[in-house]
């Protein structure tokens, strides 16, 4: 009868529990994201608007509504997006100058096309949106609506991260036991 191999056991001890433990840190993270996901909720249901300042916003704000006053516009562009009825097109943004000399991306509209419009700046009432970039309620610059940010569309697929690290750490056990045995 052969003895267990000391050094291979430890190193496939510890690759389990690593394993393990790193699903004990996804099912964590799960909770994390559950509870940020209903501060978004709230915040998007909180129908008091926020002034997007010099100092910007910070992620205790997303999806809160807000106003800035842009005066003038340093960049335009374009990026994919949807309309408010769910057509995929080209969000326009403005990068907007603020007081303070700091800057703040809006998201105008929804085109089809590049759209550079002819929108110089101004009051923009909107929604704040991961980036952070204030996505305009109502669109201007002759723009259509874009889709409203949804803190629902973000994933919470941690429990799955957890199940499969669970799974790759019993795979390794069992696939280190029949290792043993047919060693023996």
């Amino acid at each position: 009868m052969r003895r267990i191999p000391i050094i291979a056991t430890l190193v496939v001890l510890a690759a389990v529990a690593t394993m393990i433990a790193l699903g004990f840190w996804q099912l964590r993270r799960m909770h994390e994201k559950e509870a940020l996901l209903a501060q978004y909720a709230a915040a998007q249901s909180n129908p008091a608007p926020v002034h997007w300042t010099a100092v910007g916003v910070g992620p205790e704000l997303l999806y809160r509504r807000a106003w800035l006053t842009c005066h003038s516009v340093t960049n335009r562009s374009s990026i994919a997006g949807r309309n408010a009825s769910g057509e995929p097109g080209l969000a326009q943004t403005a990068r907007c100058a603020l007081p303070g000399g700091v800057s703040a991306l809006v998201v105008l509209g929804w085109s089809r096309q590049v759209n550079r419009g002819e929108w110089r700046g101004g009051h923009v009432t909107g929604v704040i949106a991961p980036g952070p970039r204030l996505v305009a309620i109502p669109p201007v610059g002759g723009l259509e609506a874009n889709a409203l940010p949804d803190p629902s569309e973000l994933p919470n697929n941690h429990l799955s991260y957890a199940m499969q690290w669970f799974f790759f750490a019993a795979t390794a056990f069992v696939i280190f036991v029949v290792a043993l045995r047919r060693r023996r």
